[in-house]
């Protein structure tokens, strides 16, 4: 049964509960599937692109680009990928491909940017021609001013849209009030043209007080990030802290809110703010409490499950599970659990022939795929 949007704070129920490797239908509101590997032996992967020939970009939290084609795991890595900074949460992290990689061979990469001397980082993102099985060319073209001596809250996903233009999150690194402040890149959203400038129509161009990157502020960490395939918006979801997980709509110069609005608590317990909503922050879609730590987003868009077209499908880490959110166009009106078992689900995917691909974030882990129940 569907959970109502409003009754966030109960407990979840799984609907369906087998666990790997068994091949019993898992049920749904609206449809039954199964569960298939895809391929194994993964090191913490992180995000996933399909290319026009069938087969798979993957990218390795450790700092590997890997390839999946006819259904094998390519044994050795792609080349040209830069190092990273592979402390906490920080390594290798999404990957997308340009919307005219037919024709360019355009493949980009976010990741943990160490700095030349010390222990600190920042979220950078690069680009390279794939070229067999290396990139060649490789630029950056995003060094976010999110330096710090610290491993978590990296962003970072990557999203291009119907214009083409590149959308990177950025988490605030673990210093909350830095996402209130968009003098810095911590906690924000960054749109980009496909070779890094800045768009002219940026919200903050112009502005001594704010860099012109920045497309919303306020996020926490997000995680998670998709257009919706009939109202071209883009969606996210933000990591928070213990409850108060969202899935927002972003829209240009919106603030997000955090810290100064939550749902969620610190990790030891103690209240963040007793704020949920205020005038010029922007309230979520919906939220979890409590926090099923959010990750990859999708939104459905495919033939072979037409009765959760336009549902946004959510990655938990700490709940290990995967989360559908019904939506009626921007409002939710429920969601259920469709999967539990299977380990901390980092992304999700919609494939080319509308089954659902999902990575499992472990050092020896599977990508699996849902496809219906025969």
């Amino acid at each position: 049964m569907l959970k109502p949007a409003a009754a966030l704070a109960c407990t979840m129920s799984v609907l369906a509960c087998a666990g790997p490797g068994d091949a019993q239908s898992h049920r749904s509101e609206h449809h039954a599937f199964t569960v298939d590997t895809v391929v194994t032996g993964l090191e913490h992967p992180w995000g996933m692109a399909f290319l026009p020939d069938g087969g798979m970009l993957v990218t390795e939290r450790p700092g590997r680009l890997r390839i999946v084609r006819d259904g094998g795991l390519a044994p050795e890595p792609v080349a040209g990928v830069p190092a990273v900074y592979a402390r906490g949460q920080g390594g290798l992290l999404d990957v997308a491909l340009h919307p005219d990689f037919a024709t360019n061979q355009l493949v980009y990469l976010s990741y943990s940017k160490p700095a030349a001397e010390g222990n600190e980082a920042t979220t950078a993102v690069i680009r390279g021609r794939l070229e067999g099985n290396s990139l060649a060319g490789v630029e950056e073209i995003f060094e976010a001013d999110a330096w710090r001596d610290a491993g978590q809250h990296f962003g970072s996903r990557l999203v291009f849209d119907a214009d083409g233009y590149l959308f990177i999150t950025v988490g605030e690194r673990g210093q909350m009030e830095a996402a209130q402040d968009p003098s810095n890149h911590q906690g924000v959203t960054v749109r980009l043209h496909d070779d890094g400038r800045v768009p002219a129509d940026n919200p903050f161009v112009g502005r001594s007080d704010a860099r012109p990157e920045i497309w919303t502020y306020g996020n926490r960490s997000p995680q998670g990030m998709a257009l919706h395939p009939e109202t071209g918006e883009l969606w996210q979801t933000e990591h928070g802290p213990r409850g108060g997980d969202e899935l927002n709509i972003l829209r240009p110069c919106r603030n997000y809110g955090w810290p100064t609005i939550t749902y969620g608590i610190n990790y030891n317990g103690r209240p963040i703010t007793d704020i949920t909503a205020q005038e010029g922050m922007e309230q979520p879609v919906h939220h979890w409490v409590p926090s099923i730590a959010t990750s990859g987003l999708a939104i459905y868009h495919g033939d072979a499950f037409p009765g959760w077209r336009g549902d946004a499908f959510v990655g938990g880490l700490a709940g290990e599970q995967l989360a559908r959110v019904d939506l009626d166009g921007n409002r939710a009106t429920g969601w259920e659990t469709l999967l539990e078992g299977y380990g901390r689900i980092r992304d999700v995917r919609v494939g080319p022939e509308g089954h659902l691909y999902l990575l499992v974030d472990a050092e020896d882990a599977p990508m699996i795929r849902q496809v219906p129940a025969r």
